[in-house]
């Protein structure tokens, strides 16, 4: 591997890494442990073990259609964006306690991976299923926020 090939790739995994801090500035703390969960939430210590192999996934899909094509406008316009709706998710459900806004942003988000796989597929089949896992994840996170919110009405702020 080339050392322009490694310093992108350094870029990418930095990019994804400060996506990933918006985990770590809006943290779920006493508030969110007493929310009313679903028997099938995933255990506390599940989230950060999933999300850091994600965003590792992440990271190197793009890398790897940069690799292969460079910035095309279409792919990275909607993967940036992707990047942009998942780092909200995090600001809206634990900063502002938006059950609402987190749902429709994760119902976006979830739009914006498959867009992103669609896209990249063509260009690197590696790249694009290495989104899928992502995808799942996020239609697990869709149904968990609904559920979360429409069991917790009364604990979700009317307004922002």
């Amino acid at each position: 591997m080339s050392l322009p090939s490694i310093l992108s790739f350094l870029v990418f995994l930095a990019i994804v890494f400060a996506v990933a801090m918006s985990g770590a500035i809006f943290r779920p703390g006493p508030w969110y442990e007493k929310l009313d969960k679903p028997g099938w939430t995933p255990p506390n210590w599940a989230f950060p073990v999933v999300w850091s192999v994600l965003y590792v996934m992440i990271a190197i899909a793009g890398w790897r259609v940069f690799e292969a094509v460079g910035l095309v406008a279409l792919p990275f316009a909607i993967y940036g964006l992707q990047l942009i709706v998942n780092a909200a998710w995090s600001f809206f459900f634990f900063g502002l306690r938006r059950g609402d806004l987190a749902f429709v942003d994760v119902i976006l988000l979830w739009l914006l991976v498959a867009a992103n796989i669609a896209l990249f597929y063509p260009i690197d089949v590696t790249a694009g299923l290495l989104l899928a896992p992502y995808l799942v994840w996020v239609t697990i996170a869709s149904c968990l926020n609904f559920s979360v919110w429409q069991r917790n009405r009364a604990s979700f702020s009317r307004t922002a």
